[in-house]
């Protein structure tokens, strides 16, 4: 693995649930910026937005805020839209970046008219609200955050 690149490992529930390579774009400390290709394999039809081979995500882990944000382009370079993921804080070591995914989602269209709280479900049947309620609080007031980020026309990163 070269110093351009890295390993994103998504965990879920103790385990990887997804591990892809990235470009590394930029790294200043706080915001690791990576570039990666769509994951999935073939297309992921969410009613409101497609994954598909070709698409390019532009993905900003935060080592500082309980997020990531994955700007989503087409292989045309169309913006499609943001695609939000509440974890917690990205932890960048020996050439891969480790985020636990929360299960709170937010999807924002492109022109910011779509703006999507997902999963919210899940969350409430993962348990963490009992199991650590300190990072459950955290991660819903990280949802209501990027919400209002995008709600407000501020920078999705």
């Amino acid at each position: 693995m070269s110093a351009r690149s890295v390993d994103v490992v998504l965990v879920k529930g103790g385990r990887t649930k997804i591990r892809y390579p990235a470009e590394v774009v930029s790294d200043d400390g706080t915001v690791l910026t990576v570039r990666a290709a769509w994951a999935g394999g073939g297309v992921r039809d969410f009613g409101f937005v497609r994954f598909e081979p070709g698409d390019v995500f532009t993905e900003h882990y935060r080592r500082d805020r309980w997020y990531s944000v994955k700007e989503v382009r087409a292989a045309d370079g169309r913006l499609k839209g943001w695609y939000c993921d509440v974890t917690r804080p990205a932890e960048v070591r020996g050439g891969e970046v480790v985020v636990e995914d929360l299960d709170l989602d937010l999807w924002v269209s492109a022109d910011r008219r779509l703006v999507l709280r997902l999963d919210e479900d899940e969350f409430a049947a993962s348990g963490l609200a009992k199991r650590d309620p300190e990072a459950a609080a955290r991660a819903v007031r990280a949802l209501d955050d990027l919400e209002a980020l995008a709600r407000g026309g501020g920078e999705l990163r």
